[in-house]
């Protein structure tokens, strides 16, 4: 059977052997359990050498292993001007060496609020991360920059600000992690009507193509009032994966969904499973 989906972990799976470890070992083991999608979980800095990155492609081309990468936390596209030239080095390096690794897409938490309002951080968030993408365009790397949704009220993340990121330049799409829309919105955001809504709307800001080109984000999630407080396995939470999987089966989207769990490749492989019997 041919899923819609492939299906893998943001970061090496639990379970990558010490040797070869790193991210070969990461893309053996992701192939060794059966998924097929690594996102590389370069979280904290990027590090790596570009000899590295060509062995990274190499093997996950031929373990048919889809890479993508999660760029630095520190990444704040509302940064103050001191502070912006560190997040667009950050986003670009991820771009570079990610594009050297094979990876097809970048993804980025975009930042904060910092109490303003969203169309006031959009506009100075629009014009920098258009900076990016036309240096990117300017050497050739071809790779999908990717605006997180975020999981707490306070963050620049909200679907409509990565849609507005998406609508505005070319080069840019939505991760859309499911969960921290979940969080994000107190505990709502986790019916087929609510899900079909999201879904419709990032058809009618961005055209039914994006539904079939979607990086998606997916874990159980504990959340207050406020938002995400941290991710859970999905049988421990209130997520509600199986109607999720039937909406997005049902308007045909396809791409990946990345499992963030903390039994990572168990509950990708419980996705694969659930996806399966939809």
């Amino acid at each position: 059977m041919t899923l819609p989906f492939r299906i893998g972990t943001v970061g090496s799976p639990i379970s990558t052997p010490k040797k070869p470890g790193g991210s070969i070992g990461a893309i053996q083991q992701i192939h060794a359990v059966g998924l097929n999608a690594l996102e590389l979980g370069w979280v904290q800095s990027v590090r790596v050498s570009e000899e590295t990155c060509a062995a990274i492609k190499k093997e996950a081309e031929t373990q048919d292993v889809l890479v993508s990468v999660h760029a630095p936390y520190f990444i704040n596209l509302n940064a103050d001007d001191e502070e912006w030239p560190k997040s667009r080095k950050r986003l670009k390096d991820a771009a570079y060496y990610g594009n050297l690794a094979g990876a097809t897409d970048i993804i980025f938490h975009p930042g904060s609020y910092f109490e303003k309002p969203a169309e006031e951080v959009l506009s100075v968030a629009i014009p920098r991360l258009s900076e990016c993408v036309k240096e990117l365009k300017a050497a050739g790397n071809p790779v999908t920059l990717r605006p997180e949704t975020m999981g707490k009220s306070a963050m620049l993340g909200s679907l409509e600000d990565t849609l507005a990121m998406s609508r505005a330049l070319e080069g840019v799409l939505p991760c859309v992690d499911f969960a921290h829309l979940h969080a994000r919105t107190g505990g709502k955001i986790n019916t087929r009507e609510e899900w079909m809504s999201q879904l419709t709307l990032i058809e009618n800001t961005l055209g039914v193509e994006a539904l079939q080109h979607m990086h998606i984000h997916l874990s159980g999630i504990e959340y207050s009032a406020k938002g995400e407080k941290n991710h859970l396995p999905l049988k421990e939470s209130d997520f509600n994966l199986v109607e999720l999987i039937e909406v997005l089966l049902k308007r045909k989207c396809s791409g990946r969904i990345m499992c963030e769990s903390p039994i990572m490749e168990e509950d990708a492989l419980y996705i694969k499973e659930t996806i399966e019997k939809a």
